[in-house]
């Protein structure tokens, strides 16, 4: 019997791993591409051979967008997932989320306005283009856009919706982010039959190290430690004799 084409197809792409990390040892997802649905395939697969030049956004937003991708989820060293290049084919198709708040413009346009504000305040904080700036530098700005009310004419929380639904969206559909997840990929036509706690498929990894890299009770006090320096906590009301009451 012949191979499928998408079979046939996987193979021609080495397991990544994005950054590396590698928490599951060698588990590859693509190995059971010939288990899933032909469409289904196709549509994964092609996520691997996408254009890597940028037509949606040009050539002066290019930098500030992978720059920006990078910061908000972490991509700092290779292999990276090519999230610029999955939001760059998906605004070109138009292929939105259907929806947007109504203070805010069209998704594509959002994208442009925005991107040329970052730069407008990476130069006004620091002379300098956003990409040139340190990671520092640059987390600083876009928190500025995460802790506002309001920042260049956006709803700040409105335009931090925008940026993270793409991004994380762009992400978590590609297969090198299974990889480092460990996720076995679409179930349809294959199924699972090992239900339960710590009963895997075949095609299943454990992981290498199943401990929190941050523990819950330090995610937990970072938490309210930003909360607090946001919304510093109001000083008790006073009776007239300035007692607490």
């Amino acid at each position: 019997m012949s191979e499928r084409p998408s079979s046939r197809r996987a193979k021609h792409h080495e397991p990544v791993t994005p950054g590396d990390k590698g928490r599951f040892g060698d588990f590859d997802v693509l190995r059971e591409v010939s288990r899933w649905d032909l469409v289904t395939a196709g549509v994964v697969l092609a996520r691997l051979d996408i254009d890597p030049q940028l037509s949606f956004f040009d050539a002066t937003e290019e930098p500030t967008v992978r720059a920006l991708l990078d910061l908000l989820l972490a991509q700092h060293d290779e292999p990276r997932v090519p999230v610029a290049e999955l939001i760059d084919e998906r605004l070109l198709a138009g292929l939105t989320d259907g929806w947007h708040y109504d203070d805010m413009p069209e998704d594509g346009e959002a994208w442009h306005r925005s991107l040329s504000a970052l730069e407008e305040e990476a130069n006004a904080v620091f002379g300098e283009t956003f990409h040139c700036l340190s990671l520092e530098q640059q987390g600083d700005l876009v928190q500025a856009v995460q802790d506002a009310d309001e920042w260049h004419g956006f709803k700040a929380s409105h335009l931090w919706s925008l940026w993270t639904r793409y991004a994380c969206t762009a992400f978590y559909c590609h297969p090198w982010t299974w990889n480092e997840m460990g996720f076995g990929g679409p179930a349809y036509p294959r199924g699972y039959k090992n239900i339960g706690m710590d009963r895997r498929e075949e095609w299943e990894r454990p992981e290498r190290d199943a401990a929190d890299p941050v523990p819950w009770a330090e995610r937990r006090e970072s938490a309210q430690r930003a909360h607090e320096a946001r919304y510093p906590a109001e000083e008790p009301p006073t009776d007239v004799g300035g007692r607490r009451k």
